[in-house]
């Protein structure tokens, strides 16, 4: 028995040995370093700092904002995403608790005379002059418990993972609402565009018109041919028909806006009168190591690197044996009234414990795959960093070529809409030819379109430069 007992520790030794021996694989922990500044900036103070309240400021923007953080239908989604990563934790968490459940059974059996238990059964009396029952019942109640020791801390590794995820689940909700914020913006800056653009098109139109009226009048004098009257009725058709392209993108844009703030079609009230006087905020870009604070998709990749790790740690732990604890305590008996007497009590109490040591090729695969994606998720957060930092300089180097750019455009409008007055004028002099005067309207009409959408340009960066930075959320 000695010499039996030696062996069954030798061989206990052996199985740990095996089984704590788990594959090694190298984590990969390049950091990602940015610069130390954008460009020549050195201004510690950041856009992202700002409420978006304080840095859109038009009321009907902001309404639109406020409304859509209430209603979008991709927002509840999210909330809910947040509510399944909370209970995850709670899951989690159960699982290195121990497991304690109420039993209760009752049953009957019956065993063959010939048989072992027959035998002893045909001469047991429970009761003197009263014979064991052919057909034995059998009742049982009682709490039966479970404890797995988490003396690798495998379930708590689990349980902080799933913390992990669950404020990387929080931080997609923020960076969902910059891009919202965004989004919204940019799509009501565009709505001012579109409404511009259309009013320099009837502008346009009425100015052509009343050039046509005075052609027709030189055509009945004989001054002018049919051609001219062909040319400027061509003319403004053709600028007729930009008013059409227009108003559809208008509505496109409406129900954009209608989508995001989760609501079914209705007046959009905004200032496009306003647009062109629509200002953007001095740079202050700040220093590209906030974006790691300002940024919730760099926060959110964060926290899913961390989760990333604990899951290697609770991969390698399950090469470890595991030990657990069960327990029994109830009362059992063959008739129901005599489970409340005391010497129908019973309870038992063992552990055990479970070590894989040959055929550990599941266990391997996932511990192999779980490096694999914490190396995923490294590089998808080195790669958000990188995409952050070159946003930032985008943006940063838009809101300036945009701005000086509206100011060239706005000089050419201004000689341009000078030069439609002056053509029409030496017309009716006979100074100029009509086509100088179809040429000088085309261009003031181009130049106008152009001068609206270099504003709406310079507006989509004041909006992206905030985004970038981290702002809105």
């Amino acid at each position: 028995m000695e010499a039996l007992n030696k062996i069954f520790i030798i061989f206990l030794l052996v199985a740990l040995g095996t089984a704590c021996k788990a594959p090694q694989y190298a984590v990969k922990t390049r950091s990602q370093d940015l610069p130390k500044q954008f460009a020549s900036s050195t201004d510690t103070n950041s856009l992202a700092k700002i409420s978006w309240k304080d840095y859109f400021q038009d009321p009907n923007l902001i309404a639109l904002i406020d409304t859509a953080l209430q209603n979008n239908q991709e927002m509840n989604i999210l909330e809910q995403e947040i509510a399944i990563s909370q209970n995850e934790i709670r899951a989690r968490r159960g699982e290195y608790l121990p497991f304690v459940t109420l039993n209760g059974g009752a049953g009957a059996d019956r065993v063959g005379r010939f048989t072992r238990f027959g035998a002893l059964e045909e001469s047991t009396e429970i009761e003197p002059g009263k014979a064991f029952p052919k057909v034995f019942s059998d009742f049982v109640v009682g709490f039966s418990a479970s404890w797995e020791l988490d003396v690798w801390k495998r379930l708590r590794n689990a349980k902080k993972a799933a913390v992990a995820r669950y404020m990387a689940s929080k931080e997609g909700k923020n960076f969902f609402i910059t891009q919202l914020v965004a989004e919204i913006a940019s799509s009501y800056y565009e709505l001012l565009a579109l409404d511009n653009l259309l009013e320099i098109v009837k502008q346009n139109i009425e100015i052509q018109r009343n050039a046509l009226e005075i052609i027709k009048q030189e055509k009945n004098s004989a001054k002018v041919s049919q051609l001219a009257v062909n040319r400027f009725e061509a003319q403004l058709l053709n600028t007729t028909n930009l008013q059409y392209e227009i108003k559809q993108k208008i509505t496109e844009t409406e129900n954009r806006l209608h989508l995001l703030t989760g609501g079914f079609p209705k007046e959009i009230r905004r200032n496009s009168d306003a647009f062109h006087s629509v200002g953007v905020d001095s740079l202050r870009l700040g220093i590209p190591s906030q974006l790691f604070r300002n940024r919730p998709d760099i926060r959110q990749a964060e926290w899913e690197l961390q989760a990333a790790k604990l899951d290697i740690a609770s991969a390698r732990a399950a090469f470890n044996p595991a030990f657990r604890l069960n327990g029994f305590a109830g009362v059992q008996a063959f008739q129901p009234h005599l489970l409340f007497n005391p010497e129908s009590l019973i309870f038992s109490l063992m552990g055990d414990m479970v070590a894989p040591i040959i055929n550990r090729n599941a266990l391997q695969a996932n511990y192999y795959s779980a490096h694999h994606r914490q190396a995923q998720t490294l590089y998808r957060y080195q790669q958000r960093v990188l995409v952050a930092y070159l946003e930032v300089q985008t943006q940063w180097a838009a809101v300036k070529n945009y701005s000086q750019s509206y100011q060239t455009k706005s000089k050419e409008a201004e000689i341009l809409s000078k030069s439609v007055d002056i053509s029409s004028e030496l017309y009716k002099y006979a100074r100029a030819d009509y086509m100088e005067v179809l040429l000088t309207q085309r261009e003031a009409l181009n130049v106008k379109m152009e001068l609206t959408e270099i504003k709406l340009r310079q507006l989509l960066a004041k909006v992206n430069i905030y985004r970038a930075l981290g702002g809105g959320w």
